[in-house]
């Protein structure tokens, strides 16, 4: 028996945060007036996915904060930890983000650090330029400035301890955060500027390609799924079409239809 292929737009979730934004680009179809951080893309009735893909805007900075492994969420009873990329589609003019800290601090001084309000000064703040991206594995301590919109994959886990919160009235994880960091500077290779047509990341749980027009589609590995990320221009699939905005998730690319001047991130599963 043969079972059809999926190819499905996934579901929007839109979800507010403090530092969101209100002005969203009329492709995302953002609720008036809310200020939307983030769109994650879920399955049908918010089914949750093995790869999570999110758009993220931001008018103010994040909270300083770390992920943990799968190891250390497992040790707590939880399903999995976090790592995730960051590919940044755009960026205001002086735009920052902190990954890692400019140097290698003990428990007790990030503890002190995040505080006193120090950590600030402490985390390494680079110049966020659109077409970088940056691999955030569990353990690195980061943080996403003012006036960035982002597409991030991730693990399917949404477990973050935060540091320091700019004096938010949400929660802080202190201990938790200090317990799993690896406080130092940033060094993973898994970085760079994406060019057309690479692969920008391959990691233990997913793989990110930058794709410019469809020729490099036959050259990627087969497998059952795809997500399909348009940055710019229209992706075709099966009768469907998606835009910026949309997620598109496949089983099989060779149905797939693009131009030759549309430009999207394609991710998969990591293999084994």
């Amino acid at each position: 028996m043969l079972l059809k292929a999926i190819i499905m737009l996934l579901e929007r979730h839109f979800v507010e945060k403090p530092w969101g934004r209100t002005d969203l680009p009329a492709a995302f179809g953002a609720p008036a007036a809310a200020r939307i951080g983030e769109i994650w893309y879920a399955g049908k009735n918010g089914v949750a996915m093995p790869i999570l893909v999110k758009w993220l805007f931001t008018s103010a900075a994040l909270s300083i904060q770390v992920h943990p492994s799968d190891a250390d969420a497992k040790a707590c009873g939880l399903p999995s930890g976090k790592e995730e990329c960051w590919y940044i589609v755009d960026a205001e003019p002086g735009a920052v983000l902190g990954i890692g800290t400019t140097r290698t601090l003990a428990p007790d001084e990030l503890r002190a650090a995040a505080l006193s309000g120090e950590i600030t000064e402490l985390i390494d703040w680079k110049p966020a330029k659109a077409g970088d991206f940056y691999y955030i594995a569990s353990g690195t301590i980061h943080a996403i400035g003012a006036g960035i919109t982002l597409v991030e994959v991730q693990q399917p886990s949404d477990i973050t301890y935060r540091l320091f919160d700019y004096g938010r009235a949400r929660d802080l994880h202190v201990d938790s955060a200090v317990s799993v960091s690896h406080a130092q500077p940033y060094a993973d290779a898994r970085s760079g500027r994406a060019t057309d047509n690479c692969r920008l990341v391959s990691g233990p749980h997913f793989w990110i390609d930058h794709v410019k027009g469809s020729g490099r589609l036959a050259t990627l590995p087969e497998q059952s799924s795809y997500w399909l990320v348009p940055l710019e221009g229209e992706v075709r699939c099966g009768g469907l079409s998606a835009r910026k905005g949309d997620c598109l998730r496949v089983d099989g690319l060779s149905g797939v239809d693009v131009d030759t001047d549309t430009s999207l991130l394609i991710a998969g599963i990591a293999a084994g």
